[in-house]
């Protein structure tokens, strides 16, 4: 039976459920398709990334009554490529040729000229069936060459999926690595007056759009975290008793208790696998490490310490975890082996640490340093050096990384503003945005991609 608190599941979020067909997009061009290192590719090693620009004409309508969707699908293409940082989309008044059918030749010359070095062309086409087909092209322009072409089928209501499954391609075929956009982000809505803030848990699309609510608000929520194996989020709920940590299955709503520990408990996380909740349990003054097997219900203590040990983070391996403690007298980042034993300091300048979360690229840690009456998001690698400040301010904290590393998402609240926001900023230290939310926002956690 459904829980009562959830409200109904707003949809499967599996991209082999969702797309009922796909395939490499035919048609009668006979141009190549380049299998290796693509003539125009972005270097995102460097420091300094120049973004590309490129063109992104409106995809065409298969017929007259296509044409809305499929302006909506190209709008939130170049929403998505403009917003990472590594491209520049170039403004459709400098376009010389229209693009009206997807299946000639462009004329490359015209877009030189505008000084594109890519450009994607597509449609939108409603079968007979109701379906939506979608198909994409992805040109270099310099050689003339077809970099990449896929179509795609699916239910009409997927147009917004369907635009950051394209998104992705795009951004995989041009820089080399795995997109984003193609996730979801899960986070704590919050409103009302401060003194009586009402606290949902909330998910969306990682660009803020298709919000919905996952509870009512009757209970407070903190730390929603994904699984990385299935549609699940662990999080704590403050009702009439202790704190406790569920498990909520975004896709059925069901929700159940991951177990009844004495004490207060905090931070839940789930494994790399998603068969385990690493979680802080709080006992007379100190707090130490447990791990829960979901399957067995066994739970393993992993510190013994009179500290508070709290906020733990699996490596992308699941060999390793680092976690926050005092032990050292200030807040501090350790890492350890999975199964416990000793723990190494890794933060040591100024200040304190906390909220440490490892990167998906396994690289990195990002955390939250706290000195000279400011909050900064930064990184540092697993041996703690290169530690890195992104950004500073009033009031920043709780990164989380997008799937492939590359974006920090973090809320902030300015001095003086009612309550927090929804940021990102690339691990370079670039590019920082404002996530548009509803309300007020905080505690983000960013989905694995969805395929």
């Amino acid at each position: 039976m459904r829980d009562p608190d959830i409200l109904p599941p707003y949809g499967v979020l599996d991209r082999r459920r969702l797309l009922i067909g796909a395939g490499a997009a035919a048609g009668a061009l006979a141009l190549p398709v380049q299998s290796a290192r693509a003539v125009v590719q972005l270097d995102v090693t460097q420091g300094t990334v120049q973004p590309m620009p490129i063109a992104l004409p409106d995809f065409v309508g298969g017929t007259p009554g296509d044409s809305e969707v499929a302006r909506n699908v190209s709008s939130v293409i170049t929403a998505n490529l403009r917003r990472c940082g590594l491209f520049v989309p170039i403004d459709p008044a400098a376009f010389i040729e229209r693009v009206s059918n997807i299946d000639t030749v462009p004329r490359f010359a015209d877009w030189r000229t505008i000084n594109a070095q890519a450009l994607v062309t597509g449609r939108m086409t409603r079968q007979s069936d109701g379906r939506l087909k979608a198909e994409f092209r992805l040109w270099d322009v310099f050689a003339g060459q077809q970099l990449a072409g896929q179509q795609y089928f699916t239910v009409p209501d997927n147009w917004r999926r369907i635009a950051h499954i394209i998104s992705d391609a795009i951004y995989q075929r041009l820089t080399g690595e795995k997109g984003y956009f193609d996730s979801r982000v899960v986070f704590v809505d919050e409103s009302g007056p401060k003194e009586r803030r009402i606290k949902r848990l909330a998910i969306m699309d990682q660009d803020g759009a298709n919000v919905r609510y996952l509870t009512r608000g009757d209970d407070l929520v903190l730390t929603p975290r994904f699984s990385p194996s299935t549609q699940e989020i662990t999080y704590m709920s403050f009702g009439q008793s202790e704190p406790r940590v569920f498990l909520l299955n975004i896709e059925t709503g069901q929700r159940e208790v991951v177990g009844n520990f004495p004490g207060m408990s905090f931070a839940p996380r789930f494994s790399p696998d998603g068969q385990r909740v690493i979680m802080s349990l709080q006992q007379g003054r100190n707090a130490n490490l447990y791990v829960l097997d979901l399957r067995s219900k066994v739970t393993t203590r992993l510190t013994d310490t009179p500290a508070i040990d709290t906020a733990p983070s699996y490596s992308p391996d699941g060999t390793r975890i680092c976690f926050e403690s005092d032990r050292g007298g200030s807040q501090q980042i350790y890492v350890m082996s999975a199964s416990g034993g000793t723990a190494q300091r890794i933060s040591f300048g100024e200040g304190s640490f906390s909220t440490p979360v490892w990167s998906p690229r396994g690289d990195a840690i990002a955390f939250t340093k706290i000195g000279r009456g400011q909050f900064g998001i930064g990184t540092m690698r697993p041996d703690g050096s290169g530690e890195r400040m992104l950004t500073e301010g009033f009031h920043n904290e709780g990164p989380t990384f997008s799937p492939n590393g590359r974006i920090i998402m973090f809320f902030r609240e300015a001095s003086g503003s009612a309550g927090p926001s929804l940021y990102t900023v690339d691990i370079t230290g670039r590019n920082e945005q404002r996530v548009q939310t509803p309300g007020f926002a905080s505690d983000p956690a960013w989905s694995p991609l969805l395929s």
